[in-house]
């Protein structure tokens, strides 16, 4: 089949024209395909190049990389996978041998809109000779994601989530029979290697579908397979403030987390005008949104760790739950207690340390910024201990603050209620960009000059009178080193 409707970006084309070549040179068959062929039909922005070669991928892919001036590394020797990275184009290839004819690796592939290939050698030239023995163009046109054959999930139950991710990635449908067949064998998803399940979750949490991702994983079965710690959620009741129980709260969270960093402003009502009204609130921000797009650690952004944030910042309440003199419904540390548990599960996920220490502040933190506003704006001391405490994580708990309301409020959410939260938000988040001495004051006196000017002795003493005029200086109430000693000496 002959498809020649489709875009490919001129420095892409170069690269595939000379890996092109000179593989005609070693005379090899060669095949784009996978996810790039997918991409390129779509008319999504590619990155990747996945290649099947008719040849040892161990033996030709550093000679590849040398070409290019790229880094070569076996992902899979004993299968002959390897990839080789081209920093300087910001992309990858992976290579890999097919498993005997072209046609039939592709029948052995997980999805038929990732089971199509074309020669490496069309690419460039503006038409594709399409290889498609499943029939993935007719999916790819009716927004499906369909299996191969129900073995080919067996095989690698990972399958089963990248299901889930494509259809999320794309706005796809899974088609029933492949839908029913992931529900079926939800349970293999457990054998998964940690990390695996790791980087599909974060990858669903990516897209602006994040909250649909995980509704999608629950119908099928996975959600509590991958978190099982999110069970003890289900039907727990919430006061009255509350629309939603806790597990259904912490859902519409993601999906408030969901509308607020998207690249562009819903179309619907009410989000629309929540959207325009934190953005418009926010013009003055430079690059606000590109906070949340850049990697916290490589292959993981900022978007993902903040909406798993949102997914789990009340998982603390089922063990908390209590009730007052009054019968009103408590959650007394809940904070603290879902941080723990949130650092258990991400250990388990095999996250890393940095990803988990900013998860679990924003969760232990996640009802300061309400706390700190509510009778009228923060003081400059709040917001210093609030930035002091929370680190790197302080924006991003800004910002979960803000979607924990979406959440509470559920379809009763009043644009004027949104409003005073965000000029809030706004208020803080200034303070923390443009007054950098409220957040980190220059340091006027150490603790040698401590004990040297008061008298007294190495000791925690020390450290706390440091800290205090530190708060003193966040504040304007200390500017100079004599005002600091001062200070110190009155506070002893």
């Amino acid at each position: 089949m002959q498809v020649q409707d489709y875009r490919l970006e001129a420095p892409f084309r170069a690269i595939l024209s000379e890996l092109a070549a000179v593989l005609a040179v070693e005379r090899v068959n060669a095949w784009a395909t996978g996810g790039f062929v997918r991409d390129v039909l779509l008319g999504r922005e590619v990155k990747d190049l996945d290649i099947t070669i008719e040849a040892d991928p161990l033996r030709i892919g550093p000679d590849i990389a040398k070409m290019f001036d790229g880094d070569y590394f076996p992902l899979d020797a004993e299968r002959g996978r390897v990839r080789v990275l081209l920093a300087a184009h910001d992309m990858h290839l992976d290579l890999m041998p097919p498993a005997g004819s072209i046609e039939d690796d592709l029948r052995t592939r997980d999805f038929t809109i990732d089971a199509m290939a074309a020669p490496l050698n069309e690419l460039a030239s503006g038409s594709i000779r399409l290889i498609d023995p499943t029939t993935g163009l007719p999916d790819l046109q009716d927004r499906i994601v369909r299996q191969v054959s129900e073995q080919a999930l067996l095989d690698d139950p990972l399958r089963l989530l990248r299901g889930v991710r494509l259809a999320v990635l794309l706005d796809f449908g899974i088609e029933p029979k492949t839908a029913e067949a992931i529900r079926r064998h939800s349970a293999l998803v457990e054998r998964v290697a940690m990390e695996r399940q790791q980087d599909e979750l974060v990858q669903i949490l990516r897209t602006p579908r994040g909250a649909p991702g995980l509704r999608l994983m629950d119908e099928l079965g996975l959600l509590d397979r991958v978190l099982p710690e999110m069970v003890v959620t289900r039907g727990v009741e919430q006061p009255k403030e509350h629309y939603w129980d806790v597990f259904n709260h912490c859902l519409a969270v993601v999906e408030g987390l969901d509308m607020m960093l998207g690249e562009s402003g819903p179309e619907a009502e009410p989000a629309r005008s929540l959207w325009n009204e934190l953005w418009g609130r926010l013009e003055w921000w430079e690059g606000g949104r590109q906070h949340f797009m850049t990697e916290f650690v490589p292959n993981t952004h900022r978007c993902s760790l903040t909406k798993l944030a949102g997914l789990l910042h009340d998982i603390g309440k089922p063990e908390t739950k209590s009730f007052d003199d009054t019968g009103r419904i408590r959650f007394l540390g809940h904070s603290d207690i879902g941080a723990q548990i949130a650092t258990r599960m991400m250990q388990r996920l095999r996250f890393s340390g940095v990803e988990t220490a900013l998860v679990s502040a924003m969760i232990e933190a996640h009802m300061r910024p309400v706390q700190m506003a509510q009778q009228q704006a923060p003081s400059r001391k709040a917001v210093y201990r609030f930035f002091r405490d929370t680190g790197e994580a302080g924006i991003d708990t800004l910002f979960l603050s803000l979607a924990d309301h979406l959440g509470t409020m559920g379809p009763r959410v009043e644009l004027d209620g949104w409003r005073r939260h965000v000029a809030a938000i706004d208020y803080v988040l200034r303070m923390r960009l443009e007054e950098p001495v409220v957040v980190e004051p220059p340091k006027l006196v150490d603790g040698d000059d401590l004990m040297s000017a008061l008298g007294i002795p190495p000791g925690p003493r020390v450290g706390e009178l440091l800290e205090l005029v530190r708060e003193a200086q966040a504040a304007g109430e200390v500017s100079t080193r004599e005002d600091a000693i001062a200070f110190a000496r009155r506070e002893m």
